[in-house]
């Protein structure tokens, strides 16, 4: 099961360069248009501000990630991260 980290806990380096892995993973889709990767970042740290998105550890894979607030909740139920 995934457990929240507290984002204002991350040092600000951290924190930026989880969310820009995030933002660049081969598969992220964010539309028709280009959008630039610090424009990303931004949209994601507005996110965890408002915890529309998540920093979560998984114990299984010793791994960080950003997850949506429904993917954390889909997460939760199911056990999976």
């Amino acid at each position: 099961m995934p457990i929240i980290v507290p984002w204002k806990d991350l040092p600000p380096e951290t924190l930026h360069n989880l969310i820009e892995e995030f933002v660049t993973r081969d598969g992220t889709d964010y539309g028709d248009t280009e959008t630039p990767t610090a424009t990303k970042v931004e949209q994601v740290r507005g996110q965890l501000k408002k915890e529309l998105a998540f920093v979560v550890f998984d114990e299984i894979t010793e791994t960080v990630s950003v997850l949506s607030k429904e993917q954390l909740n889909d997460a939760q139920i199911h056990g999976t991260p």
